[in-house]
């Protein structure tokens, strides 16, 4: 765990002197276990990001851009009620536990000045953020609801008493001394670093292997009181070292507490782990990215940590409702064939309609069926009969059949037409959906699918007349000669780039056969160079689906041959006067 008490600890003293005696002017909730508060001081506006996910809960001061939703939720205006235009007190932590408490100072709807506390429990998959009344300490809300059936000891629902997760009757790290370390069974059948984390609280088993490393034990920790006694008080000298860094870390006063923060850096150049604090266990394992603070380090760390788990975790809801839209697609086709194979028995009934016509004698009301001679082909010829109707009843059901099988055989060829096109279109979606590197462009996409009816908008989802669409903000290259090349992140990009941004005279590219995106090469009304055109084919074939493939054919041709039939999905065009060219998909 990348966040443990020590880490919270440098936080909590870092939030408290830049935003303390801050005004909180924005509330926002990006996504449901997220909150960003954001906080004008004398220095500036700071945003803090506060999170309860499972896979990145933390609190620290972030530089990114959040999307805000049309519609808050009841929490985020809840929070907006309470402490949005108030003043950020302080910033403390509980003890030595991975638990921040905010306090906020705000006049009530009556005038009242109160004072509200908004506390982020970080601990994995039960992390929490709640709002708390510090006058009744009264739970408000909080954003993961706790009820009698999920947990029969602590229950985290508007109006119950806030109480600390229990603390397992732990030390915090701050006030371990030698004597208590010195008790503890540190050669028993566990490892002496999971003794550690059991006894001490705020430790993390990384931080606990680092107190233990080049500390040699005692040969018999029952029988050698003296040597439990030195060793135990390195190890209480050592935490003691460590909050002071921690301290002086958070204060910027990087020659008390040695080096800054840092991020360790697997060889892929991903992110292992971060602290606040020296960890020589990666020392020549991983690269060190150090920063100027503890907020920078957090924010680094799960932005290209996390960023791939929250675009994946993005990606699996849109791939799911777009293999969703497929598969109702593909049933439907199939659907659609099998009644065009029996549509095309329509000869079958015309003929039936003719024989039974020609012979209304041979056979009586009643006749499960009748034999009569093909005139075409001078052979027998059996038809089956409604027992219930007249010879020429019988016959004018027949023809019927034949009128109907020739208007379906149409109509179905139309709606064969029309499912075939709504199956490259989702088809092109989940390869956008596949190759989406930011939220963003699933957000888009996922809209995209709400607006062509594929996926039904949730209820309150958006707000009547307070929908914001999202600039477009496509990919941007350079070619070796200067021109311009840009590509569309989705469908919606892809229509805006073809049909808004390029000239009639620019080069358009696009993979053939294979879903991918409108890639235009700006030619500023001159004829482009080979190698702009093949590099413009290059990323074409990198944003597409054929982006892992060696040798992919590219159709280019000028934007003026470019067109769109009426009713077609987003992204969907016809073209003439292309030419082809094979290319291994690149980026400039």
């Amino acid at each position: 765990m990348a966040y443990d008490g020590m880490v919270t600890r440098a936080i909590a003293h870092e939030l408290n002197e830049r935003l303390s005696r801050g005004k909180i002017e924005k509330i926002y909730q990006p996504e449901r276990e997220e909150i960003v508060l954001v906080v004008r001081t004398r220095e500036g506006r700071y945003k803090l990001y506060l999170s309860c996910a499972g896979s990145h809960c933390g609190a620290y001061i972030s530089e990114e851009e959040y999307t805000n939703p049309p519609s808050p939720s009841a929490f985020c205006m809840l929070l907006r009620k309470h402490m949005q235009g108030g003043v950020l007190l302080e910033v403390v932590q509980k003890d030595c536990e991975r638990i921040l408490e905010i306090a906020a100072e705000s006049f009530d709807e009556l005038g009242v000045k109160s004072t509200r506390r908004l506390i982020v429990e970080i601990m994995g998959r039960h992390s929490n953020i709640l709002l708390v009344d510090d006058r009744t300490g009264k739970i408000l809300d909080a954003v993961k609801r706790v009820s009698i059936d999920v947990n029969r000891d602590r229950q985290i629902l508007p109006g119950f008493p806030y109480e600390y997760p229990p603390d397992g009757g732990k030390v915090p790290f701050d006030k371990v001394t030698a004597e208590e370390i010195a008790s503890w069974p540190l050669l028993s059948e566990r490892e002496p670093s999971d003794v550690l984390v059991s006894h001490i609280q705020g430790l993390s088993p990384l931080m606990a292997r680092e107190l233990l490393l080049d500390a040699q034990l005692p040969a018999d920790w029952e029988e050698d009181p003296e040597g439990r006694i030195a060793y135990a008080q390195r190890i209480a000298a050592r935490l003691a070292d460590m909050n002071t860094r921690i301290i002086a870390e958070a204060a910027h006063s990087h020659s008390l507490s040695g080096p800054a923060p840092c991020v360790y850096m697997k060889e892929d150049g991903t992110p292992a782990d971060f602290h606040v604090l020296p960890v020589l266990q990666y020392e020549g394992r991983y690269e060190c990215r150090r920063f100027d603070t503890a907020s920078e380090a957090a924010a680094w760390y799960y932005a290209h940590r996390d960023a791939s788990n929250r675009v994946r975790q993005r990606s699996a809801d849109v791939t799911k409702a777009v293999n969703a839209a497929l598969k109702k697609a593909r049933l439907k086709k199939q659907r659609i064939l099998e009644d065009l194979e029996e549509a095309k028995d329509g000869e079958r009934f015309r003929l039936y309609g003719e024989l039974l016509t020609a012979n209304l004698h041979a056979f009586r009301t009643g006749d499960p069926e009748v034999t009569v001679t093909n005139y075409y082909n001078n052979e027998p010829l059996t038809i089956p009969l409604d027992i219930r109707y007249a010879p020429a009843k019988n016959a004018q059901l027949y023809f019927k059949k034949y009128s109907k099988s020739k208007v379906a055989l149409k109509e179905k060829q139309i709606r064969l037409e029309e499912t075939d096109k709504d199956i490259a279109y989702l088809e092109s979606v989940a390869d956008l959906a596949e190759r989406a590197q930011e939220v963003s462009e699933l957000a888009a996409l996922k809209e995209e699918l709400i607006e062509t009816g594929f996926v039904r908008r949730r209820k309150q989802s958006k707000a009547p007349g307070k929908g914001k669409k999202e600039k477009p903000q496509p990919f941007v290259y350079k070619s070796s000669s200067g021109l311009d090349i840009l590509a569309g992140r989705n469908n919606r990009e892809n229509d805006y780039l073809t049909f808004r941004v390029a000239g009639r005279n620019d080069l358009w590219f696009h993979t053939k056969d294979i879903p991918g995106s409108h890639v235009i090469l700006f030619c500023r009304n001159k004829e482009p160079d080979d190698r702009s055109i093949y590099e413009a084919a290059q990323i074409a074939a990198f944003h597409s689906k054929g982006n892992r493939s060696e040798n992919v054919p590219v159709d280019y041709t000028k934007v003026r041959y470019v067109k769109k039939p009426n009713g077609a999905k987003p992204g969907m065009v016809i073209f003439t006067d292309n030419h082809t060219v094979y290319v291994e998909p690149k980026r400039p």
